[in-house]
């Protein structure tokens, strides 16, 4: 087993070695290791990928589908993101010239970051948010002005984005929403979208859009910032959410004509392009698959509301999570704001896995996320136990 050279020790990248690595992994690699835990910590989907879905992929490679794809992506697939977002947006973009496939959602954010930052600008981001985002700024040299809305129920408002301007908008670039979010599930109706499009006009801004959960609301319609100010938005989203296919790694970014040839750029140098049979099977689901997230929604709203009931009886507050699957919830007040305390105890104590609150930055303090991306029946247990713990320390 070879070890690195003593005098190569410390060599790395500067801006790597400063960087933490996830909290959100880190937590979980830390409580997987517990016997007999119910992890209730990264979010992913518990369905499988649709039935239709993975044939397509299977007959990709069986006809030695395996050669370099166009490094935007394939045409059908552009254009099956095209005719999606055009129903669902209602804005067209061109296949040819205005969207880029990525290797998830993760590739297009990077390569988002890395065509518009450079070192000295900032990305308005409204916390709490997915920890994810912080490091990916920071490797360009840019910073990310956390604002924290918990006092908004977890949405960025027109007017407290003016104030963050007003205060710190010298060298603003951008702001980053991400709704539903990732990790309160908090949507942001229409007329709040209005008002923030209006913001972003009138400071010259991006916007960068993270709507990789759009397909998982529950009883609110989503609205998507980009059908109100196109000619400045990134719209980002994917497949892994809305079809339960993480493991492809499908995502895509769309957006003018004019930035989106740097993000091609960018995402050629980062990957290449994306796998042959992964975007065979995303054009698949673009194009039959627009029934497959009904079910999914179905299923995780009955969690959803399960586990509103079972933690507000104990004690816990939470604004009421409208999409994706996490709940965000307030640690009871007797237990005081200590939430990697909090969710470290009730792993090893009780055995459930859940993800402190502080690590999606500003805001989180107090919290936990919990994702009930997870069966019925782990949920119910994961209740019961959480009950046993809160019970005893009071």
């Amino acid at each position: 087993m070879p070890e690195l050279s003593a005098d190569l020790y410390g060599t790395i990248s500067h801006k790597l070695d400063a960087l933490n690595p996830s909290g959100i992994r880190a937590f979980d690699k830390e409580v997987s290791k517990i016997p007999g835990i119910i992890k209730l910590t990264v979010g992913e989907p518990d369905f499988n990928t649709p039935e239709h879905v993975k044939q397509a992929a299977i007959k990709s490679i069986q006809d030695d589908d395996s050669h370099y794809a166009p490094q935007a992506g394939k045409p059908e697939l552009l254009a099956a993101i095209s005719d999606y977002l055009s129903d669902t947006r209602g804005i067209k973009y061109d296949p040819e010239s205005e969207i880029v496939v990525t290797v998830g959602a993760t590739e297009a954010l990077d390569a988002t970051f890395f065509s518009l930052l450079n070192t000295g600008d900032k990305v308005i981001v409204p916390t709490p948010a997915f920890a994810l985002y912080f490091p990916l700024i920071a490797m360009t040299g840019a910073t990310a002005i956390q604002v924290d809305t918990s006092a908004d129920n977890f949405v960025l408002t027109p007017e407290h984005l003016e104030q963050v301007l007003a205060k710190e908008g010298k060298g603003a670039k951008a702001v980053l929403l991400n709704y539903p979010s990732n990790p309160t599930g908090r949507e942001y109706p229409e007329e709040l979208l209005k008002g923030l499009a209006k913001v972003i006009a009138n400071h010259h801004l991006y916007a960068i859009a993270d709507e990789i959960y759009s397909e998982l609301v529950y009883g609110v319609d989503h609205y998507s910032i980009a059908s109100m100010i196109p000619e400045r938005t990134l719209l980002i989203s994917g497949l892994s959410k809305s079809h339960a296919m993480t493991g492809y790694r499908l995502g895509y970014v769309a957006g003018p004509a004019q930035i989106m040839k740097s993000i091609l750029k960018m995402h050629a140098y980062l990957v290449t392009t994306v796998t042959d049979n992964a975007q065979v099977a995303a054009t698949e689901a673009l194009t039959n698959g627009a029934a497959d997230p009904i079910a999914f929604r179905k299923s995780y709203r009955k969690r959803r509301d399960l586990v509103i009931d079972g933690l507000t009886k104990l004690g816990f507050g939470m604004a009421t999570p409208q999409g994706a699957f996490y709940i965000f919830a307030k640690i009871p007040e007797f237990f005081g704001k200590d939430d990697e305390k909090f969710a470290r105890d009730l792993a090893n104590q009780a055995k459930v896995g859940v993800t402190p609150g502080s690590a999606f930055g500003a805001g989180g303090e107090g919290y936990i996320r919990l994702s009930y991306a997870s069966s019925e029946e782990d949920l119910t247990a994961a209740l019961a136990r959480i009950a046993g713990f809160v019970k005893k320390l009071e």
